[in-house]
């Protein structure tokens, strides 16, 4: 399995980054890789504290679905998924701003983002990947 690595995780934090400073707002992003090992995270100074976990968590539910985190919200209202997420002791979170990150149709990764409204998050997460 290949997994998404430290050289390439940097530049998609820096362009999350950037995103959130043109659009004003403060976040932290998470890159993990498909091992749902975090890579690299970085927190904008006065982001929110809980944006650190929800950046990461969102992370590694598109690597574990491997899908944008937004497409997901919908089913984290069943119980099947609601008791994963008790299983899992809250690891992973099924709210938009997250996106997989997908190399030769392989999921290698994803950029979690918190901070910002789920779109915002999302926009940015999309920035970052885009370096690739």
């Amino acid at each position: 399995m290949t997994h998404i690595t430290l050289e390439e995780s940097k530049p998609i934090c820096e362009a999350a980054i950037n995103k959130a400073e043109e659009l004003g707002i403060k976040i932290a992003v998470s890159v993990v890789d498909s091992a749902l090992n975090l890579v690299t995270m970085q927190k904008m100074d006065d982001a929110l504290i809980l944006a650190i976990d929800g950046s990461k968590g969102k992370a590694v539910a598109s690597v574990i679905f491997g899908q944008p985190t937004g497409e997901l919200e919908e089913r984290s209202k069943r119980p099947t998924f609601r008791a994963l997420e008790i299983q899992w002791g809250g690891r992973f979170v099924m709210g938009q701003g997250a996106l997989p990150i997908i190399r030769d149709g392989e999921v290698i990764g994803a950029c979690g983002v918190g901070g910002g409204t789920p779109e915002e998050d999302e926009i940015c997460a999309a920035s970052g990947i885009s370096t690739l």
